[in-house]
């Protein structure tokens, strides 16, 4: 009697338990279908089974089940927990890969291949562009083009570069050549169109970038233009560096376009600024690239460039104007050497109107070529004087001006004199383009500015 009514009493606990209930079936089962959704994400040995995109989907759906957790009201809905679901981006892990390209300005990842187009920079010592391409690649292409555009008649019926001008080019570019040859690289020569020769030798070797020194004039700038609206073609980045002024141009206390047009309120403003180290040459350069198998090819004569040899000749047995000027850097180096230790071995002697009478043919110190090829940079000749003549030249110089400071002597004669080059280089640059020359007010400079 007593187990039947124990039996009856369960029975009786069990239905009164199954109407408690009011969820309906599909709701259970939603639940079941929904937190196996969610939940082994979190789980260890899920992350840990081989998929493709296994780091990135656990991550995104741990932020998605974060995000419909967090949203959830206290009774979530199956329509609104699967609306968050549902914006769940399946293709996501896909579309992270166009926004995380290699980023070729990272040095820290060397490239595969660089293209050093050299250009009035015909040096291996303070060649920023030249040091930074060797030591962000694994294989460097250094470039020269002899661009027809520099050559022939301009339109006013003169040469743009006469026999001498382009006779001193090719000797500076075979000084070049052998001087890089020394470190264990070379030079490639062509007679061509930048924007065309660049892009060539950039395909030939599998390039990632050009490193160039940036120029100051109208046409250097349009040739730029057209460099880089080529190499954009091909997805090839364009480095540009600066290195043909005494003071850096990102060290100027104003921009570019804010430059006073008048060389007083120039020298004023930069006088006092700090001259950047000159960069050591390498003594080893990274090797030509082994791809493409791109041929050095040779130096052009002056015929080659169609300019009439026999005017650079020397005549009637006479010595040619330039028979004593030999392009390169190795010249240049010796003819700096040799005007330095002239400025400190000599006494200088000041004019009284405060001018320069340097000791020398012409009272100069005839270096000038070679600054303008970029055979030496005006840091390297500034930072020799300095070094070899600042004492001797110092104390001669106060003696002369009596301490005042107004001698433009020595190494103060010098600075002016690379001041004045720095304005001209720096007032050219800031209207170098065609819509800048339009707008511009005209440069001043001051009398005796040339003396």
């Amino acid at each position: 009697m007593d187990s039947t009514h124990q039996m009856e009493t369960e029975k009786e606990e069990q239905r009164q338990k199954t109407p408690l209930s009011t969820e309906p079936p599909f709701a259970v089962a939603s639940l079941s279908l929904s937190l196996p959704t969610v939940f082994p994400f979190r789980q260890p040995k899920i992350s840990s089974t081989p998929q493709p995109n296994k780091v990135k989907v656990p991550t995104q759906a741990s932020s998605l089940t974060h995000l419909s957790l967090s949203t959830a009201s206290p009774t979530p809905s199956k329509t609104s927990f699967k609306s968050s679901l549902s914006a769940t981006p399946i293709h996501a892990p896909l579309s992270l890969g166009p926004n995380r390209p290699r980023d070729p300005s990272n040095s820290a990842a060397l490239r595969r291949a660089a293209v050093v187009w050299f250009r009035n920079d015909l040096r291996v010592l303070d060649n920023e562009c030249l040091a930074s391409a060797n030591n962000e690649s694994l294989s460097v292409l250094p470039v020269y083009c002899f661009d027809p555009a520099d050559y022939g008649k301009s339109a006013s019926g003169f040469d743009k570069t006469g026999p001498y001008r382009a006779n001193f080019l090719i000797e500076s570019v075979a000084d070049l050549r052998r001087n890089l040859q020394a470190r264990g690289s070379d030079l490639v020569v062509r007679v061509g169109k930048p924007e065309t020769v660049l892009v060539e030798m950039a395909k030939a070797v599998g390039a990632d970038a050009v490193y160039a020194h940036r120029e100051v004039s109208h046409d250097e700038a349009k040739t730029e233009e057209k460099v880089e609206a080529a190499m954009k073609e091909e997805n090839v980045e364009v480095k540009y560096f600066w290195g043909s002024t005494l003071y850096h141009v990102e060290d100027l206390p104003f921009k570019l376009e804010d430059m006073p047009t008048n060389y007083g309120g120039f020298r004023d403003r930069v006088q006092k600024l700090e001259i950047r180290k000159t960069i050591e040459a390498l003594d080893q350069l990274k090797g030509m690239p082994s791809r493409g198998d791109v041929e050095i090819g040779d130096i052009p004569s002056l015929m080659d460039l169609g300019l009439n040899p026999s005017s650079a000749m020397p005549q009637d047995g006479k010595a040619g104007a330039n028979a004593s000027m030999v392009g390169g850097e190795t010249e240049a180096l010796q003819r700096l050497k040799k005007f330095a230790a002239e400025c400190e071995a000599q006494p200088h002697k000041g004019n009284k109107d405060g001018t320069h009478s340097i000791y020398g043919a012409n009272f100069s110190c005839k270096i000038s070529p070679w600054l303008a090829m970029g055979c030496l940079s005006p840091r390297i000749m500034y930072e020799e004087l300095k070094k070899t003549a600042s004492r001797s030249i110092s104390a001669s110089s106060n003696r002369t001006d009596g301490g005042n400071g107004s001698s433009k002597t020595g190494t103060n004669w010098l600075m002016f004199e690379l001041l004045w080059r720095d304005f001209f280089r720096f007032i050219t640059k800031k209207y170098s383009s065609a819509k800048k020359q339009l707008e511009a007010a005209p440069a001043t400079a001051c009398a005796g500015a040339f003396a």
